[in-house]
Protein backbone atom coordinates (compact mmCIF):
# COMPACT_ATOMS: atom_id res chain seq x y z
CA UNK A 1 0.00 0.00 0.00
CA UNK A 2 1.27 3.24 -0.79
CA UNK A 3 1.58 6.36 1.63
CA UNK A 4 -1.33 7.85 -0.53
CA UNK A 5 -3.80 4.96 0.19
CA UNK A 6 -3.20 4.88 3.91
CA UNK A 7 -5.84 6.15 5.97
CA UNK A 8 -5.68 9.02 8.44
CA UNK A 9 -6.29 6.08 11.15
CA UNK A 10 -3.45 4.25 9.48
CA UNK A 11 -1.09 6.83 9.87
CA UNK A 12 -1.64 7.93 12.92
CA UNK A 13 -0.56 4.40 14.10
CA UNK A 14 2.27 4.66 12.12
CA UNK A 15 3.14 7.29 14.21
CA UNK A 16 6.18 7.30 16.23
CA UNK A 17 6.68 8.38 20.43
CA UNK A 18 9.38 7.84 22.88
CA UNK A 19 8.08 5.24 24.94
CA UNK A 20 7.78 3.13 21.97
CA UNK A 21 11.35 3.41 20.84
CA UNK A 22 12.65 2.15 24.52
CA UNK A 23 12.41 5.47 26.51
CA UNK A 24 9.40 6.20 28.35
CA UNK A 25 10.12 9.36 30.22
CA UNK A 26 8.12 9.15 32.71
CA UNK A 27 9.21 5.91 33.86
CA UNK A 28 12.49 7.58 33.49
CA UNK A 29 11.92 10.27 35.66
CA UNK A 30 9.97 7.53 38.48
CA UNK A 31 13.04 5.20 38.38
CA UNK A 32 15.06 8.39 39.09
CA UNK A 33 13.36 9.72 42.22
CA UNK A 34 13.29 6.29 43.49
CA UNK A 35 17.09 6.44 43.50
CA UNK A 36 17.72 9.88 45.12
CA UNK A 37 15.07 8.55 47.50
CA UNK A 38 16.98 5.55 48.51
CA UNK A 39 20.43 7.25 48.06
CA UNK A 40 19.05 10.51 50.40
CA UNK A 41 18.24 14.24 49.13
CA UNK A 42 20.81 16.23 48.04
CA UNK A 43 20.70 20.42 47.47
CA UNK A 44 20.41 21.51 44.02
CA UNK A 45 18.43 20.57 40.51
CA UNK A 46 20.63 19.96 37.58
CA UNK A 47 24.15 19.71 40.02
CA UNK A 48 24.38 18.15 43.16
CA UNK A 49 25.76 21.25 45.72
CA UNK A 50 28.00 20.17 48.83
CA UNK A 51 28.64 23.39 51.16
CA UNK A 52 32.14 24.39 51.46
CA UNK A 53 32.00 27.19 53.69
CA UNK A 54 31.96 30.65 51.78
CA UNK A 55 31.03 28.57 48.34
CA UNK A 56 29.12 25.66 46.69
CA UNK A 57 31.11 22.78 45.46
CA UNK A 58 28.72 21.87 42.37
CA UNK A 59 29.11 18.50 40.99
CA UNK A 60 27.14 17.27 37.68
CA UNK A 61 27.07 13.75 35.88
CA UNK A 62 26.05 12.61 32.42
CA UNK A 63 26.69 11.22 29.07
CA UNK A 64 26.10 11.31 25.57
CA UNK A 65 23.30 8.68 24.87
CA UNK A 66 22.44 6.88 21.56
CA UNK A 67 24.21 9.20 20.02
CA UNK A 68 27.12 7.43 20.22
CA UNK A 69 24.96 4.55 17.50
CA UNK A 70 24.95 7.44 15.40
CA UNK A 71 28.92 7.78 15.72
CA UNK A 72 29.27 3.94 15.92
CA UNK A 73 27.02 3.63 12.36
CA UNK A 74 29.83 6.17 10.10
CA UNK A 75 32.79 5.77 12.87
CA UNK A 76 32.87 9.23 13.31
CA UNK A 77 33.26 9.72 17.08
CA UNK A 78 35.29 13.60 16.52
CA UNK A 79 32.17 15.34 18.24
CA UNK A 80 31.06 12.87 20.77
CA UNK A 81 33.81 14.45 23.29
CA UNK A 82 32.19 17.85 22.98
CA UNK A 83 28.62 16.62 23.76
CA UNK A 84 29.78 14.75 26.66
CA UNK A 85 31.47 17.92 27.93
CA UNK A 86 28.28 20.25 27.22
CA UNK A 87 25.75 18.07 28.93
CA UNK A 88 27.68 18.20 32.39
CA UNK A 89 28.58 22.26 32.04
CA UNK A 90 25.44 22.83 30.78
CA UNK A 91 24.02 21.74 33.73
CA UNK A 92 26.08 23.41 35.90
CA UNK A 93 25.50 26.56 34.65
CA UNK A 94 21.58 26.37 34.79
CA UNK A 95 22.24 26.20 38.99
CA UNK A 96 24.87 29.67 38.38
CA UNK A 97 27.67 27.30 39.03
CA UNK A 98 31.04 28.08 36.76
CA UNK A 99 32.39 24.73 35.57
CA UNK A 100 36.33 24.52 36.61
CA UNK A 101 36.88 20.81 35.97
CA UNK A 102 36.21 17.44 34.06
CA UNK A 103 37.03 14.15 34.50
CA UNK A 104 35.30 11.21 31.75
CA UNK A 105 34.87 8.00 32.19
CA UNK A 106 35.51 5.35 29.04
CA UNK A 107 33.93 2.12 29.13
CA UNK A 108 34.63 0.13 26.14
CA UNK A 109 34.28 -3.75 24.56
CA UNK A 110 37.74 -4.01 22.94
CA UNK A 111 39.88 -0.70 23.38
CA UNK A 112 40.82 1.04 20.09
CA UNK A 113 43.26 3.57 19.89
CA UNK A 114 41.77 5.50 16.82
CA UNK A 115 38.15 5.74 18.54
CA UNK A 116 40.07 6.64 21.88
CA UNK A 117 42.38 9.30 20.20
CA UNK A 118 39.43 11.00 18.40
CA UNK A 119 37.00 11.15 21.85
CA UNK A 120 39.82 11.98 23.73
CA UNK A 121 40.21 15.47 20.81
CA UNK A 122 36.83 16.02 21.23
CA UNK A 123 36.71 16.33 24.65
CA UNK A 124 39.72 18.34 24.53
CA UNK A 125 37.94 20.73 22.23
CA UNK A 126 34.90 21.00 24.71
CA UNK A 127 37.24 21.93 27.41
CA UNK A 128 38.51 25.07 25.23
CA UNK A 129 35.04 25.96 24.56
CA UNK A 130 33.83 25.18 27.96
CA UNK A 131 36.71 27.25 29.77
CA UNK A 132 37.53 23.96 32.04
CA UNK A 133 40.67 21.60 33.11
CA UNK A 134 40.25 18.31 31.41
CA UNK A 135 42.08 16.06 34.47
CA UNK A 136 42.10 13.05 32.84
CA UNK A 137 39.84 10.04 33.65
CA UNK A 138 39.64 6.58 33.38
CA UNK A 139 39.01 3.37 30.46
CA UNK A 140 37.72 0.33 31.17
CA UNK A 141 37.74 -2.90 29.21
CA UNK A 142 34.93 -5.25 29.81
CA UNK A 143 33.90 -6.97 27.00
CA UNK A 144 30.92 -9.13 29.09
CA UNK A 145 29.39 -5.43 30.46
CA UNK A 146 29.90 -3.41 27.07
CA UNK A 147 28.91 -3.76 23.59
CA UNK A 148 30.66 -0.98 21.41
CA UNK A 149 31.67 1.33 24.27
CA UNK A 150 30.04 4.24 26.45
CA UNK A 151 31.45 7.49 27.75
CA UNK A 152 30.51 9.54 30.72
CA UNK A 153 31.53 12.45 32.63
CA UNK A 154 31.72 14.81 35.67
CA UNK A 155 31.90 18.05 35.63
CA UNK A 156 32.97 20.48 39.05
CA UNK A 157 32.53 23.52 39.58
CA UNK A 158 32.72 26.36 42.67
CA UNK A 159 30.19 29.03 43.28
CA UNK A 160 30.17 31.70 46.23
CA UNK A 161 26.66 31.27 47.85
CA UNK A 162 25.04 34.23 46.76
CA UNK A 163 26.02 33.59 43.08
CA UNK A 164 23.86 29.96 43.02
CA UNK A 165 20.40 30.87 40.95
CA UNK A 166 17.78 30.80 43.58
CA UNK A 167 15.65 27.73 41.30
CA UNK A 168 12.40 29.70 41.24
CA UNK A 169 10.68 31.75 39.19
CA UNK A 170 7.93 34.53 40.13
CA UNK A 171 5.24 34.99 38.19
CA UNK A 172 5.72 38.13 35.65
CA UNK A 173 9.20 37.47 35.04
CA UNK A 174 10.30 37.18 31.24
CA UNK A 175 11.62 34.25 29.52
CA UNK A 176 15.06 34.96 28.23
CA UNK A 177 16.60 31.86 25.68
CA UNK A 178 18.97 30.99 23.74
CA UNK A 179 18.93 28.94 20.31
CA UNK A 180 20.29 25.48 20.13
CA UNK A 181 22.59 24.13 17.69
CA UNK A 182 20.61 21.24 16.95
CA UNK A 183 19.79 18.09 18.47
CA UNK A 184 22.03 17.87 21.32
CA UNK A 185 22.12 15.15 23.25
CA UNK A 186 18.50 14.35 23.53
CA UNK A 187 16.02 12.32 21.67
CA UNK A 188 18.04 10.13 19.54
CA UNK A 189 16.77 6.77 19.93
CA UNK A 190 13.47 8.76 18.85
CA UNK A 191 15.51 10.21 16.63
CA UNK A 192 17.25 7.39 15.33
CA UNK A 193 14.01 5.01 14.76
CA UNK A 194 12.29 7.63 12.59
CA UNK A 195 15.16 8.71 10.19
CA UNK A 196 16.39 5.18 9.78
CA UNK A 197 12.77 4.26 8.44
CA UNK A 198 13.22 5.29 4.88
CA UNK A 199 17.13 6.20 5.09
CA UNK A 200 20.47 5.05 5.66
CA UNK A 201 22.09 7.49 7.76
CA UNK A 202 25.34 7.86 5.17
CA UNK A 203 22.54 9.18 2.56
CA UNK A 204 22.55 13.34 1.69
CA UNK A 205 20.45 15.40 5.23
CA UNK A 206 17.42 16.56 2.45
CA UNK A 207 17.33 20.26 3.74
CA UNK A 208 21.74 20.26 3.16
CA UNK A 209 22.51 17.11 0.94
CA UNK A 210 26.28 18.51 1.58
CA UNK A 211 26.13 16.76 4.59
CA UNK A 212 24.81 13.02 5.57
CA UNK A 213 22.03 12.24 8.08
CA UNK A 214 23.86 11.24 10.26
CA UNK A 215 26.64 14.25 10.11
CA UNK A 216 23.30 16.63 10.79
CA UNK A 217 22.91 14.59 14.02
CA UNK A 218 26.32 14.57 15.01
CA UNK A 219 26.21 18.11 15.14
CA UNK A 220 28.05 18.90 18.74
CA UNK A 221 25.51 20.05 21.59
CA UNK A 222 26.05 23.91 22.29
CA UNK A 223 27.94 24.91 25.57
CA UNK A 224 26.55 27.86 26.80
CA UNK A 225 29.75 29.16 29.07
CA UNK A 226 28.97 32.40 27.54
CA UNK A 227 25.53 33.06 29.73
CA UNK A 228 26.66 32.73 33.06
CA UNK A 229 28.33 36.22 33.45
CA UNK A 230 25.30 38.63 32.36
CA UNK A 231 22.96 35.88 34.26
CA UNK A 232 24.87 36.34 37.17
CA UNK A 233 25.07 39.94 36.76
CA UNK A 234 21.33 40.09 36.44
CA UNK A 235 18.64 39.04 39.18
CA UNK A 236 18.23 35.84 37.73
CA UNK A 237 15.89 33.82 39.30
CA UNK A 238 16.04 30.54 37.98
CA UNK A 239 17.70 29.13 34.23
CA UNK A 240 17.23 25.81 32.43
CA UNK A 241 18.59 23.95 30.33
CA UNK A 242 16.81 22.29 27.53
CA UNK A 243 17.45 18.71 27.59
CA UNK A 244 15.85 15.42 28.21
CA UNK A 245 11.83 15.62 28.35
CA UNK A 246 12.47 18.71 25.71
CA UNK A 247 9.91 21.55 26.84
CA UNK A 248 8.79 19.91 30.11
CA UNK A 249 12.01 21.23 31.61
CA UNK A 250 10.81 24.39 32.22
CA UNK A 251 8.60 23.17 34.63
CA UNK A 252 12.34 22.73 36.85
CA UNK A 253 12.29 26.57 37.65
CA UNK A 254 8.63 26.45 39.71
CA UNK A 255 5.37 24.89 39.22
CA UNK A 256 4.19 28.06 36.97
CA UNK A 257 2.61 28.68 33.76
CA UNK A 258 5.02 29.30 31.23
CA UNK A 259 3.96 31.39 28.28
CA UNK A 260 6.29 30.79 25.45
CA UNK A 261 5.50 33.45 22.55
CA UNK A 262 8.86 34.24 20.44
CA UNK A 263 10.91 30.79 20.58
CA UNK A 264 13.81 30.28 18.06
CA UNK A 265 12.59 28.55 15.18
CA UNK A 266 13.38 24.84 15.15
CA UNK A 267 16.04 23.92 12.81
CA UNK A 268 15.38 21.57 9.86
CA UNK A 269 16.92 18.59 11.63
CA UNK A 270 13.56 18.62 14.10
CA UNK A 271 11.05 18.95 10.70
CA UNK A 272 13.11 15.79 9.07
CA UNK A 273 12.88 13.69 12.43
CA UNK A 274 8.93 14.69 12.65
CA UNK A 275 7.98 13.81 9.15
CA UNK A 276 10.11 10.43 8.82
CA UNK A 277 8.85 9.32 11.65
CA UNK A 278 5.18 10.42 12.05
CA UNK A 279 6.05 12.28 15.01
CA UNK A 280 3.33 14.64 17.18
CA UNK A 281 3.49 18.19 17.58
CA UNK A 282 3.83 17.39 20.90
CA UNK A 283 5.66 14.43 21.54
CA UNK A 284 8.50 16.56 19.78
CA UNK A 285 7.92 19.21 22.23
CA UNK A 286 8.57 16.88 24.99
CA UNK A 287 11.44 15.10 23.70
CA UNK A 288 13.37 17.66 22.18
CA UNK A 289 14.58 21.32 22.55
CA UNK A 290 13.07 22.52 19.27
CA UNK A 291 15.37 25.21 18.39
CA UNK A 292 15.61 26.72 21.62
CA UNK A 293 18.42 25.00 24.17
CA UNK A 294 18.83 27.15 27.00
CA UNK A 295 16.85 29.55 29.23
CA UNK A 296 16.55 31.74 32.42
CA UNK A 297 13.21 33.47 34.13
CA UNK A 298 14.21 37.29 35.59
CA UNK A 299 12.67 40.35 36.09
CA UNK A 300 11.75 42.55 32.64
CA UNK A 301 13.96 45.04 33.10
CA UNK A 302 16.84 42.60 34.03
CA UNK A 303 15.97 40.38 31.08
CA UNK A 304 16.66 43.24 28.43
CA UNK A 305 20.17 43.65 29.94
CA UNK A 306 20.84 40.14 29.64
CA UNK A 307 19.29 40.20 25.78
CA UNK A 308 21.24 43.67 25.07
CA UNK A 309 24.74 41.72 26.33
CA UNK A 310 24.38 38.69 24.33
CA UNK A 311 25.00 37.86 20.85
CA UNK A 312 21.99 35.90 20.44
CA UNK A 313 19.78 35.52 23.13
CA UNK A 314 15.90 37.32 22.67
CA UNK A 315 12.86 37.42 25.15
CA UNK A 316 10.85 34.11 24.50
CA UNK A 317 8.28 34.41 26.94
CA UNK A 318 7.11 35.47 30.78
CA UNK A 319 6.00 33.19 33.54
CA UNK A 320 2.49 33.68 34.49
CA UNK A 321 0.48 32.40 38.15
CA UNK A 322 -1.79 29.48 37.06
CA UNK A 323 -1.55 25.74 36.65
CA UNK A 324 2.08 24.57 36.16
CA UNK A 325 1.97 23.90 32.30
CA UNK A 326 4.20 25.18 29.56
CA UNK A 327 2.31 26.72 26.63
CA UNK A 328 4.13 26.59 23.08
CA UNK A 329 2.88 26.68 19.25
CA UNK A 330 -0.46 26.25 20.19
CA UNK A 331 0.43 23.32 22.57
CA UNK A 332 -0.32 22.71 26.25
CA UNK A 333 2.79 20.60 27.89
CA UNK A 334 2.92 19.33 31.57
CA UNK A 335 5.41 17.36 32.98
Amino acid sequence: MTEDDATPDEDEAEGLTYAETGVDIDASEAATKALIGAAGEFEGDYAGLVDIGDQYLALATDGVGTKLLVAEAIDDYSTIGIDCMAMNVNDLLATGVEPVAFVDYLAVETPDEATSEAIGAGLQEGAERAGVALVGGETAVMPDVIKGLDIAGTCAGLAPKDAVFPGEAEAGDAIVGWPSSGIHSNGLTLAREAVTRNHEYTDPFPPAPERSIAEELLTPTRIYSEVLAPLREAETHAAAHVTGGGWTNLTRMGAFRYEITDAFDPQPVFEFVQEEGNVGDEEMHRTFNMGTGFVAALPEDDAETVVEASEDARVIGHVAAGKEAVSIRGLELRD
